[in-house]
């Protein structure tokens, strides 16, 4: 199957039995990487998924993509370009439809794997619109409640589920503010698991063995 060009630039693998309906996983990578990082999983996944890895929207030089930028100022240390993380996040919310549309796929049996900045869309997305995906894989990320839209507590969470882990000695993003997703889901009665690895800013074995078997289950 040929990739389409759509909205966001992407990279496919199809199912090994072709259908109409499949089921689909979207990839969203972290700050200065690409849609080939963890496309390398692909080949490890369910065959019957359909998966879509997307690109993020800004150049960094000289290589090397993002969803939002990030600031490293001298006095608030590093913070991150809340109003482009919104921006990507409805790019997201647009592009799943877009491709579930062009690739004729089951909009009902939608899966998000996002790594670092990708967790932290992924859990925007999610959580700005819980209609659009059923399952949320987040890898290294948190929930930024500035970029999650104002209405959420109002939404209807029943139909999704979060698979969250962290490395517990990560040294990008803070372990302190991954354990801050349980609680937050909790309080929404949001389906979810939360687990720690004895790693740094990255995914271990056993942590992708997890998240493999979590997946299998629920599509």
């Amino acid at each position: 199957m040929q990739t389409q060009t759509l909205s966001l630039h992407h990279i496919i693998r199809a199912p090994k039995a072709q259908s109409e309906n499949s089921p689909v996983l979207f990839m969203f990578h972290g700050y200065g990487s690409n849609e080939e990082d963890l496309f390398s999983f692909a080949s490890e996944l369910p065959d019957e998924l359909f998966i879509i890895s997307v690109r993020a929207p800004q150049d960094l030089m000289p290589y090397g993509h993002a969803w939002y930028a990030i600031h490293f100022d001298a006095e608030d240390g590093k913070w991150s370009d809340d109003a482009q993380a919104i921006q990507s996040r409805e790019l997201i919310a647009n592009f799943i439809d877009e491709a579930c549309n062009a690739y004729k796929l089951d909009a009902t049996n939608v899966t998000l794997l996002g790594f670092s900045q990708g967790a932290i869309l992924s859990y925007a997305v999610a959580l700005s619109y819980p209609e659009k995906v059923k399952n949320i894989i987040a890898l290294s990320g948190y929930v930024n409640q500035s970029i999650i839209t104002e209405d959420y507590k109002d939404k209807d969470y029943t139909n999704i589920s979060f698979y969250c882990s962290h490395g517990s000695v990560d040294q990008v993003i803070p372990v302190d503010w991954a354990r801050k997703t349980a609680p937050f889901l909790e309080a929404l009665q949001i389906k979810h698991i939360y687990e720690e690895f004895p790693v740094g800013h990255g995914v271990a074995p056993q942590n992708f063995y997890s998240l493999l078997n979590w997946l299998k289950e629920r599509i």
